[in-house]
């Protein structure tokens, strides 16, 4: 196999790839406040609930977690999947990890954030949403962006476990290649890829950050 046709198939599994990775933002960002409000959440049975699903999807490898929402079906229930539940299970298992590791970094901002200026938003006449939306938040987003953007970058490298369902993300189709050709070229044609990757997303997000030092 010639370099450029490589690449150009090297291409088409880095763009499945860009796909977990925008799918997996887009669900587990806001889910990941969900599930911060329900881990501060007053009510003991909803906090303990959270609290456990944080700390299984924490505590079990993301592979381990997409071989299970990719097989549970049949092996549960006897629902048989076909192919086209791969890519849905994929973003299924990234969207459910990633969102307990967002939520703990959302509870440490929001809890970061003084009692005072609820108190004080509460005097001017703010509602709880309103002092949230307008007051906490903010401040809460410019506190946890490092934190977020370390997330977002282990994130692009994470893509690649996708090949435990076999879902032909550009890991797999290195491999792949590699095996069918015995060459360790794909590999660092698939590195340069994710490095590139992982660069804009470094590059963008410290662009978000100096945006946000509105103290300098």
């Amino acid at each position: 196999m010639s370099l450029q046709t490589m690449i150009s198939t090297l291409s088409s599994g880095m763009l499945k790839s860009i796909l977990i990775y925008v799918c997996t933002l887009v669900g587990a960002l806001p889910l990941g406040l969900l599930v911060a409000f329900g881990r501060m959440s007053r009510i003991k049975p909803v906090q303990l609930f959270i609290k456990f699903y944080i700390s299984v999807m924490r505590g079990t490898p993301l592979m381990l977690q997409l071989m299970v929402v990719f097989f549970g079906p049949f092996f549960l229930f006897r629902i048989r999947t076909g192919s086209s539940y791969r890519f849905a299970a994929v973003i299924i298992g990234f969207v459910l990890n990633y969102a307990a590791y967002f939520a703990e970094i959302y509870r440490g901002g929001i809890e970061s954030i003084s009692r005072g200026q609820y108190e004080a938003a509460q005097v001017l006449g703010y509602s709880r949403a309103h002092t949230f939306v307008y007051i906490v938040l903010p401040q809460v987003v410019k506190r946890i962006l490092p934190a977020i953007t370390n997330e977002m970058i282990t994130l692009v490298k994470d893509t690649s476990l996708a090949f435990a369902i076999s879902y032909a993300e550009m890991f797999t189709l290195a491999k792949q290649i590699a095996s069918s050709h015995s060459t360790l070229m794909p590999f660092v044609v698939a590195g340069i890829f994710y490095y590139i990757f992982n660069f804009i997303v470094a590059f963008a997000m410290e662009r978000c950050e100096k945006r946000l030092s509105y103290y300098r």
